[in-house]
């Protein structure tokens, strides 16, 4: 998850060269009630978020499509009509984004869909065994740190927010260094600390597989650096709830337990295994989440649930 790089002066112009091309591609989605068009963002858990989406409407009758571009090119897809649905608005982060969107009707929230999201300043269990439980405690031990704190690419929110606070001396970051790279190289720097237990700090979330692969505590954060608790939202075109009840129900219900989504990232973003089958085989051996998702959903014809056609379709066991 690449998480939010900082809108620049120059995303007009990539807007308005991209613009024709998502037309001629979406359209027809707001013309057509059986079709479905979704927008995620390059991040490995918004993908597999929208591809299971994708085929859970498939099976039941409907025809989606997925759009993939970066977060603020999907959000405007969807203000501008080109596009129904976006899965993939972290708040606060990008707030300033996607509140004047809302406040001025170009695009509705539907629901949260991960609750118990986290964006924060890490570290591994045996530095926080040690005593590091919050970010105040960092300016206390910046030797056993090296001064460094490790973050991901330039301009992305995390990393200006970490900047900031140095520059302010926040929390009494000032003597620290932000070390910028990429999430990759960013994570092949953790892990290596990890692997020898060295102390390292470095920029964390939930979903992602490092909540599975490393044993990690977030820093407690009591000057809401990071803006407080994460919550990913939905959002749709205004009107889409009466245009599209029975789509905008399931969306509505689909709601991710972030260990579902952070299991998404480890199976797609870091065992490298095709994006369908993610999919597919997690739809196929969860019918007890996807029933709540789909609870008074029918198929796109309306003869029958949305669960049964999914059943008919040997995407989901008959039986639990």
């Amino acid at each position: 998850m690449n998480i939010f790089p900082r809108p620049r002066h120059a995303l007009g112009t990539v807007m308005a060269s991209l613009a024709l091309s998502l037309v001629l591609t979406t359209s027809a989605f707001a013309a057509n009630g059986t079709k479905v068009g979704l927008c995620a963002p390059n991040w490995p858990g918004e993908l597999v978020k929208a591809e299971v989406a994708s085929q859970i409407l498939d099976a039941a009758g409907y025809q989606s499509a997925v759009t993939h571009a970066s977060w603020i090119i999907c959000l405007k897809a969807v203000a501008d009509g080109e596009l129904d649905i976006d899965m993939a608005l972290w708040r606060p982060t990008q707030n300033s984004v996607l509140n004047p969107m809302l406040e001025s009707n170009k695009v509705k929230l539907l629901t949260t869909n991960v609750e118990d999201a986290l964006y924060d300043l890490v570290v591994p269990d045996y530095v926080y065994d040690a005593g590091v439980h919050s970010i105040a405690d960092l300016a206390r031990h910046a030797d056993r740190f090296g001064g460094k704190i490790y973050g991901i690419e330039a301009g992305n929110d995390g990393n200006t927010l970490v900047l900031d606070a140095i520059s302010d001396n926040q929390y009494g970051l000032g003597d620290f260094r932000l070390v910028e790279s990429s999430e990759a190289a960013m994570l092949s720097q953790a892990g290596d600390a990890i692997k020898h237990k060295r102390w390292v700090v470095f920029l964390g979330w939930k979903p992602h597989w490092m909540n599975i692969i490393y044993k990690l505590k977030y820093l407690d954060d009591p000057e809401l650096m990071w803006g407080g608790a994460s919550t990913v939202n939905t959002v749709v075109q205004p009107d889409y709830v009466t245009r599209q009840p029975n789509v905008a129900r399931f969306f509505r219900q689909m709601t991710i337990p972030s260990e579902v989504q952070s299991s998404w990232i480890y199976d797609y973003g870091y065992k490298e295994e095709p994006l369908e089958q993610v999919a597919a085989r997690w739809i196929k051996a969860n019918r007890e989440l996807v029933g709540q998702w789909l609870e008074g959903v029918t198929s796109a014809d309306g003869r029958r649930s949305a669960l049964d056609a999914l059943v008919a379709a040997k995407r989901i066991d008959a039986t639990k």
